[in-house]
């Protein structure tokens, strides 16, 4: 119970640290924006807090199958620190910032070709944007995307290298796919793998679909211009963390079907041998 608590005190500190990261490396973080971002800190600290100190699973998906959320939070976590460092380098410039920028301008101008994720999120923008805030888009996309394929290389480097999910015992479908309800009819495995399908799919075509989407609605809401440092860290942030997301969370879906066809493929094979048995 002690460690339970401790452990999920830890991830809702980091969590506070996590949203309180842009407003802490920006400068002049005003007085509204900083009591808005306490008190989302504070919810998604208290979210996390009860879900992991508790002994039944809530909404976390794969709460005890590590390290796939440390992965994704590690990776946002990246992503958040790079990006604020970016847009500091607009206001402060320092030498952090300024290789950190040099860094993304090179990752952006590689990944910037046509009908790239990268490119449709350029195009989003209003025509009457300035030279300087496209690239500095240009580049915030480039290097969150880079890093969402990254996380998606070492996750499933890690999946194999450490055979996840059982490197530490049984795997728990009730706790780790609390949103799974294995009794909802038709077949498990089927249906887990018509799940990761789809959140592959989507995963992978959501980074292209958004800036389509936004793009589109601009009649309707205006043009997104991304002006403001904290909009344009969480808005990209977002674009690249949520595909990669959701791209994890098929693959893992996928690799819990295959074991399940596994255990049964054995258990065929042991009920089989069972009744060669003499009597």
């Amino acid at each position: 119970m002690i460690t339970r608590l401790v452990g999920a005190a830890i991830r809702a500190f980091l969590v506070i640290l996590l949203i309180a990261t842009p407003s802490l490396i920006l400068p002049g973080t005003t007085t509204d924006v900083s009591q808005i971002v306490t008190l989302v800190a504070l919810f998604g600290a208290g979210l996390t807090f009860f879900e992991y100190a508790s002994s039944y699973p809530g909404l976390v998906e794969f709460r005890d199958a590590p390290p796939f959320n440390r992965i994704r939070f590690g990776s946002l976590f990246a992503t958040i620190i790079l990006l604020s460092f970016m847009a500091r380098g607009g206001i402060d410039p320092t030498p952090m910032t300024d290789a950190v920028a040099a860094v993304a301008s090179a990752i952006g101008k590689a990944i910037d070709f046509p009908y790239s994720p990268v490119r449709l999120v350029v195009l989003m923008l209003p025509a009457d944007a300035s030279v300087e805030h496209v690239h500095m888009v240009r580049d915030s996309a480039g290097l969150s995307y880079l890093i969402s394929l990254l996380t998606l290389l070492v996750f499933i480097v890690l999946q194999r290298v450490l055979s996840w999910p059982l490197r530490r015992g049984s795997f728990n479908v009730w706790i780790n796919l609390p949103t799974f309800d294995p009794t909802a009819g038709g077949d498990v495995v089927e249906r887990l793998e018509r799940d990761a399908r789809f959140n592959i799919a989507l995963g992978f075509l959501l980074p292209f679909l958004t800036p389509a989407v936004i793009k589109s609605a601009t009649s309707l809401f205006g043009a997104v211009s991304l002006d403001s440092p904290q909009t344009l860290i969480w808005t990209v942030a977002a674009w690249a963390f949520l595909p990669a997301s959701l791209f994890m969370r098929g693959i893992a879906m996928g690799r819990i079907a295959s074991l399940i066809t596994e255990k049964r493929k054995l258990s065929s094979q042991d009920e089989g041998n069972a009744g060669l048995l003499p009597v």
